[in-house]
């Protein structure tokens, strides 16, 4: 069946977007009386009836949940410089979320090229790679915010960050199902301040390896090493 996202927390009697509404009863030819999956992005999902296949406002009837879906057994949170090209970043976000990552935040630091991003695209490739993977969690996407900002309002029990020069590996010093947040810089790297100022607040510099990598795949790398490490 065909999974469907809906904003709201999944109710008895559901009401498709007209973007949803137009692909499932235009481009996919449901009718009524078919059935579809639906998620929150939240970890609920259940099987839902056309109700009104209407091409702009489809009202589906809610059905039994599906059993058997869990959540990874840790907690991500990924902090990404915006890479000066868009389609790098959003590369990251759909591949982060197929994968599973529950955070994304977007820090401008001091060697970032790229010092604004609106998230409402990102949000809607975030979507999309759920449905398509099948997934009933969406990760939560945080506009913009100074790298200083961040390191100090971050609260997770481990704390990394990503560096070029530093000596121990993420997958050698990560312990498996604590909360974690792990920092991606620019194309330049952190500055020797930066990784001073990420020190001060919790932070451990680690690397990903002896390859000097892109930011979308340094980042992507770490969501599939903390992954492959709580298997």
């Amino acid at each position: 069946m065909e999974l469907f996202y809906v904003e709201a927390s999944v109710r008895s009697e559901i009401e498709l977007s007209s973007e949803e509404s137009k692909h499932l009863i235009k481009v996919l030819r449901y009718k009524k009386g078919d059935r579809v999956l639906v998620t929150d992005g939240k970890g609920n999902m259940h099987v839902a009836e056309i109700a009104i296949d209407d091409i702009k406002t489809c009202v589906l009837n809610r059905g039994d949940k599906i059993p058997g879906i869990h959540k990874h057994p840790y907690s991500l949170h990924i902090a990404i410089a915006p890479t000066k090209n868009t389609d790098r970043l959003e590369w990251f976000v759909e591949k982060a979320t197929e994968i599973g990552v529950d955070r994304i935040s977007l820090i401008i630091c001091s060697h970032s090229e790229r010092k604004e991003m609106k998230t409402a695209r990102l949000e809607k490739i975030a979507i999309s790679a759920l449905k398509q993977s099948m997934s009933a969690y969406k990760p939560e996407i945080s506009e913009c915010q100074d790298f200083n900002t961040f390191i100090q309002s971050c609260r997770e029990k481990q704390r990394y960050i990503c560096s070029m020069d530093a000596e121990e590996l993420l997958i050698k010093r990560y312990l498996k199902g604590e909360d974690t947040v792990i920092l991606i810089g620019p194309e330049g790297d952190f500055n020797k301040d930066e990784i001073m100022q990420a020190g001060r607040h919790g932070f451990f510099p680690v690397s990903l390896g002896p390859s000097r990598l892109r930011t979308e795949t340094a980042a992507l790398l770490s969501v599939a090493s903390i992954l492959n490490l709580n298997l």
